[in-house]
């Protein structure tokens, strides 16, 4: 999943990608993600890094419609992710380009219409685990046991998608949201937990505080340690990366498949 910023302010400044004058650069941008080898765009337009304010829903579709016409137009068939916790604007991107994933930072408790349009459009959709919101979320950092809570409340969150008719959903334990360091690393560490669901599990971890904090390092900094991450991840079941540098993911992956078969 290659991840294309529609904002300004994402703590990965080459995620980032400027539509003002036109989404030429946009196009260009997921061909070569593509060509790279990404099975997944995703897109967001309301950065979510921690400590940051959301822009408002007007905001967030202004800078997603154009995004999403230039894509869908220029790549039909193209698997396409919407990154967003708001009902209104999932509506409007369906009504824009048909079928598409919602993937939602809050596991449909920011916006309570979210799931119920989820299921009634039929969508696939990744739920992530956090607690609070951006901008109080590593406050809220407190777990006596962090696999475990995070567990229990996918637990409940798979009650809530079967009573809302979402057959089709993706588990996202939430690096980086709600978590320190150590507990991210002990998430990572007991990932085959989230295995027990029997949904693909999605792994965010590119150029996170929780590798580029450890090592001492700047985001721009970390492509190197992020593959080591990305391939503990794979080793441990992680069935989809969530990336910014899609060919050096891509690598991995197929490093990672090489030597999964050499030791059968």
């Amino acid at each position: 999943m290659g991840i294309v910023n529609l904002t300004d302010d994402s703590y990965f400044a080459p995620s980032r990608v400027d539509i003002s004058d036109g989404c030429a650069g946009l196009v260009r941008r997921v061909a070569a993600m593509k060509e790279e080898g990404a099975d997944i765009i995703d897109m967001g337009a309301c950065s979510t890094r921690p400590g940051s304010v959301p822009v408002d829903a007007a905001e967030e579709w202004r800078r997603l419609a154009p995004a999403l016409k230039a894509v869908s137009g220029a790549f039909p068939g193209t698997a396409i992710s919407v990154d967003t916790f708001r009902a209104s604007v999932a509506g409007r991107a369906y009504d824009l380009i048909g079928d598409f994933m919602v993937n939602d930072i809050s596991a449909g408790e920011a916006d309570k219409d979210m799931l119920p349009l989820v299921g009634r459009l039929g969508l696939r959709y990744v739920a992530m685990h956090m607690r609070g919101t951006p901008e109080t979320m590593q406050n809220l950092a407190c777990y006596d046991d962090v696999t475990a809570e995070v567990a229990s409340c996918f637990r409940s969150f798979a009650l809530r998608a079967e009573d809302n008719g979402i057959a089709d959903w993706i588990l996202d334990p939430g690096f980086g949201f709600a978590k320190t360091v150590d507990q991210n690393y002990e998430l990572l560490s007991n990932l085959e937990v989230f295995r027990g669901f029997g949904r693909p599990v999605l792994v965010g971890v590119s150029r996170k505080s929780m590798i580029y904090r450890l090592l001492g390092i700047t985001p721009e900094e970390a492509l190197p340690a992020t593959q080591v991450v990305h391939f503990k991840a794979l080793e441990n079941g992680a069935d989809i990366l969530r990336v910014h540098d899609v060919a050096e993911a891509a690598r991995t992956v197929a490093l990672y498949r090489r030597l999964a078969h050499s030791s059968i």
